[in-house]
């Protein structure tokens, strides 16, 4: 059997066409996911609003009592379901982003092995580790920073939702003619402990996503 000949190099000008497809393939995608998390706490804060004023309509109408009590009982519960869903979709949006921002250091990699001398031009990182993700995103910090992630859309969604479930949680109290001063005490405490299971979750899943770059 005839030996095969040895495949010749591809030739940079086309590993650099290649490398730029996957590059914009992966920034569309970037915009997609962008796009999906504003429209989702759009969409989220508008089903507030909505419901806010129906319950203020209600509330009207039957002067606070068992028909706006009922129907605030059937409403918020819905609300915060659909909050609880936004959360994590949020989340999942942001870890999606992680990895292709690392996806697109990576690229950037095999564009300086075509061209090392380009090096000094490039503003973003490319190498696959946190500094190098970090510095993509615009900062030099070499880990997450608190304001990020009570500044962060997901951790807005999870204040609005801790809110919902503290209110729905006085609201039950109050039906059983408990005083206010209690109904208000354990509402507060529901918000308290719902925004802190949330925010445990949040930043749990936000270690996981990072970690195997901190790690490399």
């Amino acid at each position: 059997m005839a030996d095969r000949p040895a495949e010749e190099p591809t030739p940079q000008a086309l590993q650099a066409q290649v490398l730029s497809t996957e590059h914009w393939s992966l920034l569309a995608t970037r915009g997609l996911a962008w796009s999906e998390s504003f429209s989702r706490a759009n969409w989220f804060v508008t089903v507030v609003s909505a419901s806010v004023v129906a319950l203020a309509l209600v509330a009207d109408s039957t002067d606070f009592g068992l028909g706006f009590k009922l129907f605030a009982l059937l409403l918020i519960p819905l609300v915060i379901v659909i909050g609880l869903a936004t959360v994590i979709r949020l989340v999942q949006l942001n870890s999606e982003d992680v990895h292709l921002v690392a996806g697109m250091n990576r690229l950037r990699r095999g564009y300086l092995d075509l061209a090392p001398e380009a090096e000094q031009y490039f503003v973003t990182g490319h190498h696959e580790d946190m500094a190098g993700i970090m510095r993509t995103y615009g900062t030099r910090r070499t880990r997450i920073p608190a304001a990020q992630y009570l500044s962060s859309i997901a951790m807005l969604v999870a204040i609005i939702v801790a809110l919902l479930v503290g209110a729905l949680a006085g609201l039950v109290v109050g039906s059983f003619d408990a005083h206010l001063a209690v109904a208000i005490i354990i509402g507060f405490a529901a918000a308290l402990i719902t925004l802190t299971t949330l925010v445990l979750a949040i930043v749990r899943h936000v270690n996981h996503t990072w970690t195997p770059y901190a790690a490399g």
